[in-house]
Order: structure tokens, then sequence, then C-alpha cells
């Protein structure tokens, strides 16, 4: 049997000391989360982070550094998820883009809130993603490489390239 991880992304965005999160419905409970989801097949990871943040907050998210990537082990299912977590900044705010389906809504929370929350966190990952970041962890997107599936030379991971 070949294991394989969840590969998914997730956007940390600071504005004025509080963080972009959502609350979605997982089985029934709202659950606190950052932007986050699902890299679809020919996808690179930043983009991946840009369409998540649009479709879960209606922000136009523009990724400026790799926080890190992390290997989670669900320990209720068994199933793994390896996360990479981007920082930037949104710009745009569609404020009649309808949510992605699940999302309840989207918010601004501090740390200290998220703590509070911590039995709704969708995962250790909320807090660990969000901890690494406040203390300065921050690589460059070329860490990443996108290997176009239409050819074989490397992409720049940069937001918006394409090719």
């Amino acid at each position: 049997m070949t294991w394989r991880p969840d590969l998914t992304v997730a956007s940390v965005v600071e504005r004025d000391g509080r963080f972009l999160i959502v609350e979605e419905l997982i089985k029934s409970q709202a659950v606190f989360n950052q932007p986050a989801g699902h890299v679809e097949d020919g996808e690179s990871i930043v983009n991946a982070a840009i369409r998540e943040t649009l479709e879960e907050t209606a922000w136009t998210f523009e990724p400026r550094h790799l926080i890190g990537t992390y290997l989670w082990r669900n320990p209720d299912n068994g199933r793994s998820t390896l996360r990479f977590a981007l920082a930037g900044d949104v710009t745009q705010h569609d404020t009649r883009r309808r949510l992605d389906h699940g999302i309840l809504r989207a918010q601004w929370m501090t740390r200290d809130e998220l703590v509070g929350a911590t039995p709704r966190l969708r995962s250790p990952l909320v807090l660990q993603c969000l901890d690494d970041y406040l203390a300065g962890r921050r690589f460059d997107l070329s860490a990443m490489q996108f290997i176009d599936p239409q050819g074989d030379l490397p992409v720049r991971a940069v937001a918006g390239s394409s090719r």
C-alpha cells in the first residue's frame, strides 16, 4: 500500500495584529482555520494558496514568503496532511462574492482569541503556522518549484505565474 498525504496550502495574513481566519463547518461542527485547502491537479502551491484564499474569504491574496511545510497525522482518522503555509498580504475584497461551500464567514482574529478557541481549531497546524510566522520564519517562494505538467522546465513559484 502506498502512503499518500493530502497536499494542502494555508495562507497566513496579518493586519494590525489580527489574522485572516475562516470559520467553517466540518462534520456539523464550526471550526477555525486559516484560509486553506487542497492543491488541485496541475496547480502550483502558490496558485493554490491564491485560489483557496479567494474562494474562502473573497480577499485577493498576494503571497510573499513560505513560512514552512508541515506533516501532520490526524489521530482521529489516521490521515496525514502535508501543508505548505505561505505568508502574504490581501488587497481587493469582493464583498459580493459567495464564499466556498461550508465556509460560514471570514474574520480577523488575534492569536489570543485563537488560543482561547483551541478546542475549535481545525488542527494544531493553525497555531503552529501562526507561531512560526510570529517567530519570523520566512523563506523565499523560490524554494518551491512547480514543474509544468506540459513540459519539463521548472516554473518559478511566484504569484500569478502560470508558466
